[in-house]
């Protein structure tokens, strides 16, 4: 399959309406079409994975197009340049988590990213650092937790980052911890009790609704389960 024709068949699916129901919460980038999620997943399955491919989507700009080139790549392939490259260029919350899902989790250089992003000033770098986090705690099923109990003091050090964009990632990733196992549900619950006390609005909510979620029956009993 050709980038023009992907490109144009994304151009056909574009959808004004759904743009401005997604601006509204923060969704999409310069260039945004309006084409759901489910629909850029079904393209993917079509297309295949494809380096190449997903090299020529991503330098096209496009919203969807660049959300698509990170379902389709080949994570073995991806390089560390390549990494830096595309963190760069993140524009929108839903692009840095949709890469972070599809792609760079998948990557050899997945957790040392986590530390070097972790402490970057932009915006949507450092929220990559912590969606890194998050989806790898959640699908990392071989990793052990002295994987993850490393992670609990970057938390904690980026918790005062009034960044609307950092605090909710920073607050995923404690959460996500939190819910792999009793163990670590334990040590996530006492990072969050810690970060409530720092003098910082963003960590006082942080630490709140990671607490309410990390010690609530259901997540409990499951963990015990």
């Amino acid at each position: 399959m050709q980038v023009a024709d992907i490109l144009s068949q994304l151009e056909s699916l574009a959808d004004p309406e759904a743009v401005a129901g997604m601006a509204k919460f923060a969704v999409g980038g310069q260039q945004t079409l309006g084409i759901a999620i489910p629909t850029l997943r079904k393209m993917a399955k079509e297309a295949g994975k494809n380096h190449e491919l997903a090299q020529q989507l991503w330098g096209s700009g496009i919203h969807e197009a660049r959300i698509l080139a990170t379902m389709i790549d080949e994570p073995k392939k991806v390089t560390e340049a390549q990494m830096e490259a595309w963190v760069s260029q993140f524009d929108s919350w839903d692009l840095c988590d949709q890469c972070c899902l599809n792609l760079f989790r998948r990557t050899p250089f997945a957790y040392p990213k986590v530390y070097e992003w972790s402490s970057r000033s932009e915006e949507f770098v450092k929220r990559a650092a912590f969606a890194l986090m998050a989806t790898l705690a959640v699908h990392d099923k071989q990793a052990g937790d002295d994987s993850f109990i490393p992670f609990l003091a970057v938390i904690q050090r980026e918790a005062t980052d009034e960044r609307n964009f950092v605090k909710k990632a920073v607050n995923w990733a404690l959460r996500q911890i939190g819910k792999r196992n009793l163990s670590l549900n334990e040590a996530a619950i006492q990072t969050a009790q810690e970060i409530q006390q720092l003098e910082s609005k963003s960590a006082r909510w942080i630490g709140a609704d990671a607490l309410r979620e990390l010690t609530s029956d259901k997540v409990r009993q499951r963990l015990r389960s």
